[in-house]
């Protein structure tokens, strides 16, 4: 498995993956994809013998996403990096890629102090919201949309090394 930045010949793969999991996801056409990946701080792809078999985007605050949930976040934190989504194919569930991923987000969200994310509950996601709450990741609200979908809105706060004193950094 190789982790890796997300290209422009991704693309028609990456909305294959995110239509075999719309349920769970929001729709996504090529034009959507282009403005989601143009506000993206981290774009990361998995590939297993050179197909794409996962993707996760994420987005930090200030970008132009008309997302409800984004938005949720965005009135409540000023740092936090938002997991806007996380897609594994279904023949490479179980395999530790979404911890993979997860692993690289929180990296790259050290600075942001969080990562926050939502997980549908109608429809429900039970899958999903055991591999967070496994992970820390706490419900801090719940957000409805049109159509009944409801969704947790989750965060997990981040420690950074550089925060605490009694922590030593590697020089």
């Amino acid at each position: 498995m190789k982790l890796r930045q997300i290209t422009r010949a991704d693309w028609a793969t990456l909305l294959g993956l995110n239509l075999a999991s719309v349920r769970e996801l929001s729709e996504l056409d090529e034009q959507r994809l282009e403005s989601l990946l143009s506000w993206t701080q981290c774009s990361l792809a998995v590939e297993n013998e050179g197909a794409i078999v996962a993707f996760a985007l994420a987005i930090a605050p200030g970008a132009p996403y008309d997302s409800g949930n984004y938005r949720w976040f965005g009135a409540r934190f000023e740092r936090f990096l938002y997991l806007d989504r996380i897609v594994v194919s279904d023949a490479m569930r179980r395999r530790g890629l979404g911890g993979q991923l997860y692993d690289a987000m929180e990296a790259t969200a050290e600075d942001f102090e969080r990562v926050v994310c939502e997980v549908n509950i109608h429809p429900p996601n039970e899958a999903s919201l055991a591999f967070h709450a496994s992970r820390g990741y706490i419900e801090i609200g719940r957000l409805e949309h049109p159509g009944g979908k409801v969704v947790a809105l989750l965060t997990k706060e981040l420690a950074s090394p550089a925060r605490h004193p009694s922590v030593v950094l590697p020089r």
